[in-house]
């Protein structure tokens, strides 16, 4: 289907991350990094790391993001990688900061790659490469003993009202969230130490169709009004072969939390996906592909709805529908951002070009048979 989109350049400053804060307001994280580039940073002082992950806060006119400090800073303190800004009258002031990723030198290219919040906004997941922490919002205090990978990198991180999931490329593990008892319980709580949060269940990467070499999980997120419903982006790794390459092809897979068995598969493109969101309306979602494109496919059938060709000129860095679900951004390292009008009929008219479709096979199918009723007779 078409749709009304426009690109937007952003001279010198490659999007990395973008949150909305409102219907029609939203925040674009990016720039040079720490290099010297000569590109700014924005959403930071000059001279410390671009802005990687973003999220918006559920209610207060608040946003989180991952920043590294920079190398000057790094010599006299801790990484203060995880910040709080207000964004209040088209303003963004600094607010609080802390540290959950410890850098080692200026070879330690770690950053903080995953920021979320719970559904309620009481808790805040932030992540590195192979550490995930919890805190409390809004003091930033933490809520749970950091989680470990020993395998596999973080890629993403989920909410319901009960759990967390963290998404690995090798795995999904299940937590549950602790209670506001947990913490203050003398039996968890050792030496003064946040509670180890409870994995309820480690889930494999699924069977998926064709004869992939393996594959990883790149996003995790919940239905936003079904908790029996998770869906996730698993990128493929084709086998090796003599002739011409095979295409990394990237799924989305529906999943029912209550099994924890894949309900539903689809091949969304033949290049890795990129980035991932669901609508706050839980009916559609939005991928960005390294093949340059973006898409909207159907969040109950998984069915695509809306495919934007050469959307970037290099693979898209974000996605990210508005509180009302009816805009779509994507960014992009090529210095661009572009805004996608999301029709209110859009899954309507998908199935209704099929109703049609199929009541005029029919009609013709009785033409047909009235037809041959008439000559026999």
């Amino acid at each position: 289907m078409r749709t009304q989109h426009t690109s937007h350049p952003l001279p010198s400053f490659p999007v990395y991350s973008s949150a909305f804060v409102s219907p029609n307001e939203f925040v674009l994280g990016g720039g040079g990094g720490q290099s010297k580039t000569g590109i700014k940073n924005k959403l930071r002082l000059l001279g410390e790391d671009a802005p990687m992950s973003i999220a918006a806060h559920p209610q207060r006119e608040e946003i989180v993001c991952g920043i590294n400090s920079s190398q000057d800073a790094l010599k006299f303190g801790q990484n203060q990688n995880c910040r709080v800004y207000n964004v209040k009258e088209n303003k963004i002031s600094p607010s609080t900061t802390s540290s959950t990723i410890a850098l080692s030198g200026a070879d330690d290219d770690d950053y903080q790659r995953v920021t979320a919040f719970s559904p309620n906004g009481k808790l805040l997941a932030v992540a590195g490469t192979h550490d995930l922490s919890l805190l409390d919002y809004p003091t930033l205090d933490p809520a749970a003993s950091t989680v470990h990978l020993d395998k596999g990198e973080v890629f993403d991180a989920t909410f319901s009202s009960k759990t967390l999931v963290v998404a690995s490329t090798i795995n999904l593990f299940v937590y549950a969230l602790p209670s506001e008892d947990d913490n203050d319980s003398t039996e968890g709580k050792k030496e003064g130490q946040p509670v180890a949060l409870d994995l309820l269940k480690t889930i494999d990467r699924p069977t998926l169709p064709g004869k992939d070499a393996g594959s990883s999980f790149r996003a995790a997120r919940y239905h936003p009004h079904d908790e029996k419903v998770l869906y996730t982006v698993v990128n493929t790794v084709p086998p090796r072969t003599r002739t011409k390459s095979s295409p990394r092809r990237a799924f989305i897979c529906k999943w029912d939390t209550d099994t924890w068995k894949v309900t539903k598969t689809n091949k969304v493109s033949d290049r890795q996906v990129t980035c991932f969101d669901v609508s706050p309306d839980g009916k559609y979602l939005a991928f960005g592909s390294s093949d340059l494109t973006v898409g909207v496919v159907d969040a109950v059938t998984l069915a695509p709805l809306l495919t934007i060709l050469k959307a970037h000129d290099f693979p898209p860095t974000t996605v990210r529908f508005n509180p009302t679900s009816d805009l779509l951004i994507s960014g992009s390292a090529d210095n661009t951002v572009r805004i996608v009008a999301i029709p209110p009929n859009l899954g309507a008219t998908s199935w209704g070009a099929w109703i049609l479709f199929f009541v005029a096979i029919l009609v013709v199918l009785f033409a047909i048979l009235a037809q041959q009723m008439h000559n026999a007779a």
